[in-house]
C-alpha cells in the first residue's frame, strides 16, 4: 500500500470515528433530556434555628423572597413565609418560619420545596378531597378530586404538573379555582412515581403524555363537566397544548392557563445546551435524533419525537381559545422569550402576565395574591 493510500485510509477512519463519537455524544444528550430522574436530592442546609427564625446556607433558590417549604430529614416539613435578610459575606440567609407542619426543624441537610404545599389538598388546605383513579391506555392512574366550593359539577379544572414534578405543584391553583365554582382534578400521568410507565419509560415532551390527560378529561366529562379549564405548569403546559390540538374531546375546553410553559421545546433544549457549554452542533443533532425513525432505538423512545410539533410560536395560528400565560423573566429553566413571542403573535387570545425575579414555576411563590387574582379573573371570564 502506498503512503498516500495509507494516509487516505487513516483519514477516513479518523473522520468516521469522529462522526460516530459525535452521534454517540448527541445520543447521550437526547437520552438525558428524556429520562426521568426520581432522585430527590438534599439541596439546602439549615445552619441554625432560633424561635421562628431559620438560618440557611445562601443558595440561588434560598435568596429569592416569597413563600416556600423545606422537606426535613425525618420526613417532616416546614414552611417559610418571609426572607428576613441576606448576608453575602457569611453566605447565609435568614427566613421566618411560618409553621412546622410535621417533624422537627433542626440544623442539617434538607430539601427545598418550591411547591410550598406538602400533600394533598385535604392535608394542606383542609378542603374535601377524594382519591380517584383515571382509566388510561396504560392502566389506572391516581388523581386528586376537589369538589367546587358551590357544589356545582359543570365547571372543571384539570391541573397538570410539570416534568419530573408531583401533584403538589398544582395545589396552589385549587383555592382560586374552587372559590370560583370549579371542581379541580389533579391527575398523574405516565412515568410519574407510582404510575404506569410509558412504552419506553421516557418523557415524550408532551407528545404522548397528553393521552393520559385526555383520559382525565374523559373522566371529568363522565362526571358532569361541560366547561373545562386546563392549567399546566412547565411541561404540563406543553401537554395541555398538545391535548388541544389532538383530542376529540377538546371542544369542552374553554380556556387554558399556562405557568412557565414550554411553548417551544427546541428553544428550551438549545438553552440548556448553551448553559452547560455543550457544542451547539451536538444539541442540534440530539434534537434531530429524537425525531428520526432510524434513531428511535438509539434514543430509546417508542416512537420518534418531532420537536417541531411542540413549537407553538410557529403554530400560533392554530390557537383558538383564550390563554392566560404567566412567565417570569428570571426563569432559569424555561426561557421567557417564546412566551413573549406567542403573546405578541396572538394578542387576540393570549393574556400575558410577566413576573420579575421568580424562578421556574415560582411566580405564585413570589406574589401569591397577584397570581390567584389574575387566575380567578381569567377563569371567571
Amino acid at each position: 500500500m502506498s503512503t498516500r493510500s495509507r494516509v487516505t485510509k487513516l483519514a477516513a477512519s479518523t473522520v468516521g470515528g469522529a462522526a460516530i463519537g459525535t452521534v454517540g455524544a448527541a445520543t447521550v444528550l437526547a437520552r438525558l433530556a428524556l429520562t426521568p430522574d426520581r432522585r430527590r436530592r438534599d439541596d439546602t442546609t439549615v445552619v441554625a434555628v432560633d424561635g421562628d427564625i431559620a438560618t440557611l446556607a445562601l443558595e440561588e433558590h434560598s435568596r429569592v423572597p416569597g413563600r416556600y417549604g423545606v422537606w426535613l430529614p425525618d420526613g417532616g416539613h416546614a414552611r417559610l413565609s418571609e426572607l428576613v435578610d441576606v448576608d453575602e459575606e457569611l453566605a447565609r440567609v435568614r427566613w421566618r418560619v411560618e409553621s412546622v407542619d410535621r417533624g422537627t426543624l433542626a440544623p442539617g441537610r434538607a430539601r427545598w420545596n418550591a411547591y410550598y404545599y406538602w400533600g394533598a389538598p385535604d392535608v394542606c388546605l383542609s378542603v374535601p378531597t377524594e382519591r380517584v383513579v383515571v382509566d388510561t391506555e396504560l392502566g389506572v392512574m391516581g388523581a386528586w378530586l376537589v369538589p367546587s366550593g358551590d357544589g356545582g359539577t359543570k365547571r372543571w379544572a384539570i391541573l397538570i404538573h410539570g416534568r419530573g414534578g408531583t401533584r403538589e405543584e398544582t395545589v396552589r391553583a385549587v383555592t382560586p379555582l374552587r372559590d370560583n365554582g370549579f371542581t379541580c382534578l389533579a391527575p398523574t400521568y405516565r412515568n410519574d412515581e407510582g404510575s404506569p410507565a410509558g412504552p419506553d419509560g421516557r418523557y415524550n415532551l408532551g407528545l404522548s403524555e397528553w393521552r393520559d390527560i385526555d383520559a382525565a378529561l374523559v373522566f371529568a366529562i363522565a362526571h358532569g363537566a361541560q366547561h373545562v379549564v386546563l392549567v399546566g405548569w412547565s411541561m404540563g403546559g406543553a401537554i395541555a397544548l398538545q391535548l388541544l390540538a389532538r383530542s376529540v374531546h377538546a371542544d369542552v375546553v374553554d380556556r387554558v392557563v399556562l405557568d412557565s410553559p414550554v411553548v417551544d421545546w427546541d428553544d428550551v433544549l438549545a438553552f440548556h445546551t448553551r448553559l452547560h457549554h455543550v457544542p451547539a452542533v451536538l444539541g442540534s443533532l440530539g434534537r434531530f435524533l429524537m425525531g428520526h425513525p432510524w434513531a428511535r432505538r438509539l434514543v430509546g423512545v417508542h416512537s420518534p419525537l418531532d420537536v417541531a410539533e411542540t413549537d407553538w410560536v410557529r403554530r400560533a395560528d392554530e390557537l383558538d381559545r383564550p390563554v392566560l400565560l404567566i412567565h417570569s423573566d428570571d426563569d432559569e429553566f424555561v426561557p421567557v422569550g417564546p412566551s413573549r413571542e406567542l403573546a405578541r403573535r396572538r394578542p387576540d387570545l393570549v393574556t400575558f402576565e410577566e413576573w420579575h425575579d421568580a424562578r421556574h414555576c415560582q411566580e405564585w411563590n413570589t406574589d401569591p395574591e397577584r397570581w390567584e387574582r389574575v387566575v380567578a379573573e381569567f377563569v371567571s371570564g
